[in-house]
């Protein structure tokens, strides 16, 4: 590694302000626990006590722990810590948590259950008893609490919790069931239900990259010396080879992990997935709660908007927060924030921002410092470069709704007469989600974490994505809250992927930033698989040939499309390698599905009075 501190973020190293450079190929959802260099690691030492224990939990299991204790405290010290699938026994690297560390804390770092050196079995995302009895994240996490409350000197009885994505679902399962010494938890990137919209399924369309590649390297070894290792450097070419899924998986071996097992066995959304999902399990806060996400995390977006949505329907006790800001993946944990590709942030060193923003709200909760109580929302708006703040999330004002219309006009006046447009989804030539070469998600330089900001006009003239938009604004346009398309459609085929972008159209002339001209900046957009339409849990043919309503929620955004700029939607039916292709033709089980079953189709999107497609905002102005 080069002399640079680094911290491992969202399965990338982050270094500087999002840029990336790996020092090894395997992914980390997050590890706060980074090797680093020999003189951080002394920096350390001088600072801090550390000890290593193995804390027994109620069923006899151990799981090593980390304790850093002050050298200097004054006196009795919070506890504040971090649990974690990827690794904790090497050197920390405290510069993630400079901001925190000034007010004093003894941080806490864990393995869990099956992970390096603690012992037991590893499960994915392992679900919640609803019975009480057994052993799961959460009474690993009271254990561990009950045990260093007694066994860690100098504590003052308080205890938080925060991590990014693994380690931030961790964090929010610490809040069922709690124990009573704990004070605070920071559940950031959690990943809310990764069937409805985070890691593994978005509404139903499998996320074949990151599904594969990262079950891979967590699931082929119980400490990532698995390198996921696809034979072409552009794995959309790799990626395309395989006609199926099933012959993917048994290329690669995935037949024996217990993750891809479970994709297959349980392809729509069941109690297996709903037992895993912080909107079933987690339903109430007793603990003060920091909610933190990124507008365009490309990994756990829909985790925390997930989390605050049902925390804050019975927050009587106003103790629930949200912060999400313009970033991807965890970037928000290292670095000034000052941009996310080529998107710049008016001057704002975002990162630095939030994580002064932390500090308080832990130093008030874990040390009775004034100044850390929060408002019920606090979001950047990308589009004006500002923090704002809401006593409510959505803060809805007016909900607008953006037509389709003939010609590619995208109106707020829906239309009067009959319209359709169509275009020809083939599998066999499905569109790239981001510009190619497509590189092995977690490689050194992978692109990645920044794609769901890049110049969507990659994708201009392709026959396969239809595209609406509006005159340049005359006034700007603040979206503050939900954005859904409705959409009318239908096909020559029996399943149909829809896929939908909401894109910020820059003027073609920007004095103090030319290479921005004309540029298509993705504000928010998502994917559904049509045999959900009618029911998440029980999928259903598309009849051929038939219009049919499809909703595709694009969830939230605080973003102002300024004046002057366009309003874009642009949709199609395919977004590969990130999803699977869907074969056009309904199968029981996609993942079982023959090279047979996918056919080229055609797809319909009607925009008339009778059927008017459009986008719905909920928009301030």
């Amino acid at each position: 590694m080069d002399r640079v501190h680094r911290l491992r973020v969202g399965k990338q190293l982050v270094t500087g302000d999002g840029g990336t450079n790996k020092t090894r190929s395997n992914p980390v959802k997050y590890i706060l626990c980074a090797l680093v260099l020999a003189g951080t690691a002394q920096a350390q030492d001088s600072a801090y006590t550390r000890t290593e224990a193995m804390v027994p939990m109620r069923d006899g299991v151990r799981l090593f722990t980390v304790i850093l204790s002050p050298r200097q405290a004054t006196g009795p010290q919070p506890l504040l810590m971090t649990r974690t699938p990827y690794g904790v026994a090497g050197p920390v690297d405290l510069t993630r948590y400079a901001e925190l560390a000034a007010d004093g804390y003894i941080f806490v770092f864990q393995d869990i259950r099956g992970r390096y050196r603690s012992e037991g079995t590893f499960v994915m995302n392992r679900p919640q008893r609803r019975d009480g009895s057994g052993t799961d994240e959460s009474t690993d996490t009271y254990d561990t609490i009950e045990w260093l409350l007694k066994n860690v000197p100098n504590n003052n009885g308080r205890v938080g919790i925060f991590g990014v994505s693994y380690p931030g679902w961790l964090t929010a399962v610490a809040g069922i069931g709690a124990h009573p010494a704990l004070k605070a938890i920071s559940p950031q990137a959690p990943m809310g239900d990764t069937w409805l919209g985070d890691d593994f399924f978005h509404q139903g369309a499998f996320r074949l990259t990151y599904g594969l590649e990262y079950t891979w390297e967590l699931e082929a070894s119980k400490d990532e010396s698995v390198i996921p290792s696809p034979a072409r450097y552009d794995t959309y070419e790799w990626y395309r080879s395989f006609p199926t899924l099933t012959a993917l998986a048994n290329a690669v071996g995935a037949n024996d992990w217990p993750t891809w097992r479970r994709f297959v066995e349980h392809p729509s959304y069941d109690s297996v997935w709903k037992n895993r999902s912080l909107g079933v399990t987690f339903t109430h806060a007793t603990v003060p709660t920091l909610v933190v996400g990124g507008w365009w995390d490309q990994e756990d977006e829909f985790g925390p908007l997930l989390t605050y949505r049902t925390l804050s329907r019975t927050d009587t006790a106003r103790i629930v927060s949200l912060v999400m800001g313009p970033w991807s993946h965890g970037q928000w944990a290292n670095g000034p924030g000052v941009r996310l590709g080529n998107v710049l942030f008016g001057g704002h060193s975002t990162g630095a921002e939030f994580r002064a923003l932390e500090a308080k709200w832990f130093a008030h909760w874990l040390h009775d410092a004034p100044g850390g109580t929060l408002p019920a929302a606090t979001v950047f708006d990308a589009g004006t470069n500002e923090w704002r703040t809401y006593d409510r999330w959505p803060a809805t004002i007016t909900a607008r709704r953006f037509y389709f219309r003939a010609d590619g006009v995208l109106s707020t006046t829906a239309p009067a007469d009959a319209g359709a447009d169509q275009y020809v989804s083939d599998p066999a030539h499905p569109i790239p989600y981001r510009p190619r070469p497509v590189e092995r998600t977690y490689s050194d330089h992978s692109r990645w974490y920044r794609w769901e900001t890049e110049d969507q006009r990659f994708v201009d003239g392709r026959p396969d994505v239809l595209t609406w938009q509006t005159a340049p604004l005359t006034s700007d346009v603040t979206i503050a809250g939900n954005v859904v398309a409705h959409l009318f459609a239908s096909t020559t085929g029996s399943d149909a992927d829809w896929v939908v972008k909401l894109i910020d159209v820059y003027p073609d002339t920007i004095a103090n930033n030319p290479e921005m001209g004309g540029y298509e900046l993705m504000v928010t957009g998502d994917i559904m698989r049509g045999r959900y339409r009618a029911s998440l849990e029980h999928p259903a043919p598309i009849p051929p040939n038939q219009v049919e309503p499809f909703t595709v929620d694009l969830h939230q955004q605080s973003y102002t499309f300024r004046t002057g700029h366009r309003i874009m939607v642009q949709i199609q039916s395919t977004w590969f390698p990130l999803y699977d292709r869907n074969p056009q033709t309904f199968v029981p089980n996609i993942f079982q599905a023959r090279a047979s079953d996918y056919q080229a189709r055609v797809h319909w999107i009607y925009r008339s009075a009778r059927y008017p497609s459009n986008v719905e905002i909920d928009a301030v102005r």
